[in-house]
């Protein structure tokens, strides 16, 4: 068989990049789109906006590289110009949101309501299917890397004002030293731990006491698939009684981009009178629903199809990000919004 190629140093494709040669641009900035793309879903909290900023950095290092001097490596160097990037686009566009942060619980007999028409919500991550990687990204980081995409850290992140959002990534994501973010933000080094000193608190005042990943790892994989595929079944049954029991006393139902939300008894209601309502049976009365696992956020998630008379399949509704405390279910976050699934290598139809 002939021999592959041997993978050309970062050097070399730097060379190459400069003489014009797009594919080794490509190729260099391929090693590092993964985690810059996680990068810019933490800075923006949208799938969406993620990949614009990706997009418009990466053409902004293209048009920079004959003046990359080679003092930092091209990583960090890619870095400074995704955060500057995502800086310049969050003062473009609406702050995002979970339902939880935008308004009061509703009243569940009034079931979910019309869906938002603007652009505010929080969108899920297909953190998997995009390679992130498990553990921290450097030994100074304080967050792993699936801590730093989990709904309730990338939610918490939206609160803090842009700079200050950098900041905390940063340092406490990426593990950069105080110089190196000053440097990247065109700052100074004391002012970035002062941003860093209030960023913390407004982190440390909203997260929940416990990571989704720490409660994971303390509940072990046997317990979690259990619990997940018990979750399943009674969905696809309808089982209201079934789910409830799942259910932590003050759990959260939530269905961006609709903007109401529902606790408690609140969620009950909500699947006695809506979610497993006669309209989702047949005239035999079979439920005409099917579920997926999935992963989403670095948390289980399951994708929920609907029959569809006129196609003769069942197609995507919702995909459904399961948050936990202890061995309950806390939240559910129901992304309405059937154009994501390919995203998490959902099909199209069952």
């Amino acid at each position: 068989m002939p021999a592959r190629p041997a993978q050309r140093s970062e050097d070399e494709l730097i060379g190459a990049a400069r003489r014009g040669e797009e594919a080794a641009y490509r190729e260099l900035v391929e090693r590092h789109r993964g985690e810059l793309h996680a990068h810019a879903y933490r800075m923006l909290g949208s799938v969406h906006d993620a990949e614009d900023a990706i997009q418009d950095a990466l053409l902004r290092a293209w048009r920079a590289l004959p003046r990359f001097d080679g003092r930092s490596s091209v990583r960090s160097w890619l870095y400074r110009i995704v955060t500057n990037t995502c800086l310049d686009l969050i003062g473009k566009r609406p702050k995002r949101v979970l339902p939880i942060d935008h308004a009061p619980p509703s009243d569940a007999h009034d079931g979910p309501g019309p869906p938002l028409l603007e652009s505010i919500w929080i969108e899920p991550y297909p953190d998997e299917q995009l390679g992130l990687m498990d553990g921290r990204a450097a030994p100074e980081a304080r967050y792993e890397q699936r801590e730093s995409v989990e709904l309730a850290f990338v939610a918490a992140l939206q609160h803090l004002p842009a700079r200050q959002r950098a900041v905390l990534i940063l340092r406490e994501v990426l593990g950069y030293s105080a110089n190196e973010v000053a440097d990247t933000l065109e700052t100074t080094a004391p002012a970035v731990n002062s941003a860093l000193q209030r960023a913390r608190k407004t982190i440390d005042d909203t997260l929940p006491e416990r990571s989704q990943q720490e409660t994971l790892r303390t509940l072990g994989d046997d317990r979690v698939r259990e619990m997940v595929e018990g979750y399943m079944e009674a969905w696809e049954r309808g089982d209201v009684d079934a789910v409830t029991a799942m259910l932590a006393e003050e759990a959260t139902i939530t269905m961006p981009p609709m903007e109401t939300w529902f606790r408690g008894e609140g969620v009950e209601i909500f699947l006695e009178e809506w979610a497993f309502s006669g309209r989702a049976y047949d005239a035999e009365g079979r439920r005409r629903v099917r579920v997926l696992r999935s992963h989403a956020n670095g948390q289980p998630a399951i994708g929920t199809y609907s029959w569809d008379e006129e196609r003769g399949a069942h197609l995507p509704t919702v995909l459904q990000v399961l948050t936990f405390e202890g061995d309950r279910i806390q939240e559910i976050t129901g992304f309405v919004d059937p154009s994501v699934f390919a995203r998490f290598g959902l099909p199209a139809q069952l």
